[in-house]
């Protein structure tokens, strides 16, 4: 079983940030998102991830082509150009395909276009921007106990405000509002059959949510995992902000590895 992450997107929301890097590779204590991610998986044993670049595809290239290098502390010795590195990494059983899915496709192109790379019935697939304490050995077990083609985890967006509480004209206090007071979306973390590649093409305009599932979904055939804890998405610079502060504070959700 294999993730495919979709990593092709410009991420404009993120302003300066993703001028000149992809926003999977924009960094929350000190490691690509991209990289939170996919410690996630792995410690529910999926080591086993195929990339859908797009935007800056180069970026995410060089760094797992020289992910050592970019982990490690290293000696050079310039007479014969060998590498010494000085400590070590707990990745080195993953596998990683990295593939241009082309600039502009759409999330559904991407997915067909990586068809080759999948040889299991079963397969995983989440965007390169959110984090979530979702038990993945759990999701793949209720998408195998329904039995439909695709499983999308519903969560709860996060509070992005917090609430004024007053006594009259009497500030009492600031409240942070509940995650789980609002209403679910989908967050990724998706599992699907290979039958759905038969509904979707390399076709760069052909979309996923839009179309493909929304079709799928009438048909009774898509499953929503619902998951009560916290999930959150890279989209603008406060969300990196919130990120980085909780991995500081040791309160990182996602950190389950």
């Amino acid at each position: 079983m294999k993730l495919v992450i979709l990593a092709g997107g410009y991420g404009t929301r993120l302003g300066n940030l993703t001028n000149s890097i992809p926003k999977p590779m924009v960094r929350v204590g000190g490691k690509p998102i991209i990289w939170h991610i996919m410690k996630t998986y792995a410690h529910y044993g999926i080591k086993e991830f195929v990339i859908c670049l797009g935007y800056k595809g180069d970026v995410i290239k060089d760094y797992f082509l020289h992910y050592d290098s970019n982990n490690n502390d290293f000696t050079v010795n310039l007479k014969d150009n060998s590498v010494e590195f000085h400590n070590g990494h707990d990745e080195v059983d993953w596998k990683v395909t990295l593939v241009d899915t082309g600039l502009n496709t759409l999330k559904g192109g991407r997915l067909k276009r990586i068809e080759k790379y999948l040889d299991e019935d079963i397969n995983l697939l989440t965007y390169g921007d959110g984090v979530a304490d979702i038990n993945i050995k759990d999701l793949i077990e209720f998408h195998n106990k329904t039995g439909k083609m695709v499983t999308i985890s519903g969560v709860h967006p996060p509070a992005r405000f917090g609430e004024l509480i007053a006594d009259g004209d009497i500030l009492t206090s600031f409240e942070e509002k509940s995650q789980t007071s609002q209403g679910m979306i989908n967050g990724g973390y998706m599992v699907f059959d290979r039958k759905l590649l038969n509904y979707i093409t390399e076709d760069e305009n052909c979309d996923l949510e839009a179309g493909i599932l929304e079709d799928l979904a009438t048909q009774g055939k898509v499953a929503v995992y619902k998951h009560d804890g916290l999930w959150a998405c890279m989209d603008h610079e406060r969300d990196l902000n919130h990120l980085e502060k909780l991995w500081k504070n040791d309160e990182a959700f996602w950190k389950v590895w």
